[in-house]
This record gives structure tokens, C-alpha cells and sequence, in this order.
């Protein structure tokens, strides 16, 4: 990632510095890991002094909440900005998971972070990323349901089946680079179809 990149991904963040921290923090814990990356290891990589981190973030802890928060915000946003139109189910559906796909691959590094890295927050911030998540699931549940209503999926447990779907996007973090030969669009399209056929998807 670079400056450019950052002011980017928080553009709601000031300073810039606060924003080349949590860009060093998105690296150092795709990298080491949470657990064993420290705050010296994260302002060094922002080119800091250690002291300095913490006149933007009191913690290691904040820096994390602070990059899952707004990842989950971001496809929060984007999940519910495609729930909400007056397309088809099954066409929303498609569109839902194309762009959530996408966004992983995209964001692979973040999204790691943002979607592996969430037993390591306090229990309060925990409590508040969880509610985003639920909130996202709420919404992918919403659109199986009245695909079932309308005829257009076929699927025995709609919470599963929700939950099923995302996960095809949050495990593309895991592996995806951009050495997979399939630009992030590419792979969310076809990740949609593949949805589609899950939930039993009728012509």
C-alpha cells in the first residue's frame, strides 16, 4: 500500500500520520500476526518513534479496532447500497456477492486483518465490529428470503445459507494475491454465478 493508497481506504482519518499508522499496523499484523507484532514494530514501519503512535492511538488495540471498524463499515456500505435497489433477488444477490468478492480480493492485506484478526479485540470494540457483521448477514438473509417468496432460491436454512455466502467472499482474503490471475472484478463475477447456484438459483 502507499500514502495515496491510505488517504484512499480512511479518508475520514486525520492526520495523514494517523493514516500511515494504520497502514504500518495493516502490514506488521498480515505479516507477524496481531499477537506478535508490537507498537515499535508498527511506528517504525510508519517511520515514527514509538512515543509517537500514541498521541494518535493510546493502544495496539485501538489501531486494530480502528482498521476492522472501518473495513467492515466499507462492506457494510456496499452490501446494503446493492440490497436496497428494486432489482430482481437473485440479480441483487449476484450483484451483492460480485462486489463483496471483489472487495476482498482487492483488499486481501486489510481484509485479512480486518476479517482474521477479530478474537484479538477487547470485548466491547469486539462487540461493536460484531454488530456490523450481523448487520451485513441481516442483509444478504433479507434478499434469500424473498428470492424463496418469489420462487427464485431454493435453499433448506436461510441463515446458513447467508452465512455460506459471505464466507465464499471472506476466505477469498485468504489466499487471494494478485499472482492469482484473475483480476478482483473477474473473480467476483464469477463467484456470483457460483452463489447463484448454491442457493438453488431457477431461470
Amino acid at each position: 500500500m502507499t500514502i495515496s493508497l491510505s488517504a484512499e481506504l480512511w479518508p475520514d482519518v486525520q492526520p495523514d500520520a494517523a493514516r500511515r499508522l494504520m497502514q504500518a499496523a495493516v502490514e506488521s499484523f498480515a505479516r507477524r500476526g496481531y499477537h506478535a507484532t508490537t507498537t515499535r514494530d508498527i511506528a517504525s514501519a510508519a517511520g515514527m518513534s514509538p512515543a509517537a503512535l500514541y498521541v494518535h492511538f493510546p493502544s495496539k488495540a485501538a489501531l486494530l479496532f480502528a482498521i476492522s471498524k472501518s473495513g467492515h463499515q466499507q462492506t457494510l456500505d456496499l452490501v446494503e447500497d446493492v440490497a436496497r435497489r428494486a432489482d430482481e433477488p437473485a440479480e441483487r444477490m449476484r450483484r451483492i456477492v460480485v462486489d463483496f468478492v471483489a472487495w476482498h480480493a482487492r483488499r486481501h492485506t486489510i481484509a485479512r486483518v480486518v476479517q482474521y484478526e477479530l478474537q484479538a479485540l477487547p470485548e466491547q470494540e469486539y462487540q461493536v465490529v460484531a454488530d456490523l457483521r450481523r448487520r451485513i448477514e441481516h442483509l444478504v438473509r433479507e434478499v434469500i428470503v424473498e428470492g424463496v417468496a418469489r420462487g427464485q432460491f431454493e435453499v433448506a436454512d436461510v441463515k446458513t445459507a447467508a452465512r455460506a455466502v459471505l464466507s465464499l467472499g471472506v476466505d477469498v482474503a485468504r489466499w487471494y494475491t494478485e499472482r492469482a490471475g484473475k483480476t478482483p472484478k473477474a473473480l467476483g463475477r464469477e463467484y456470483g454465478d457460483l452463489a447463484l447456484r448454491m442457493l438453488g438459483a431457477q431461470p
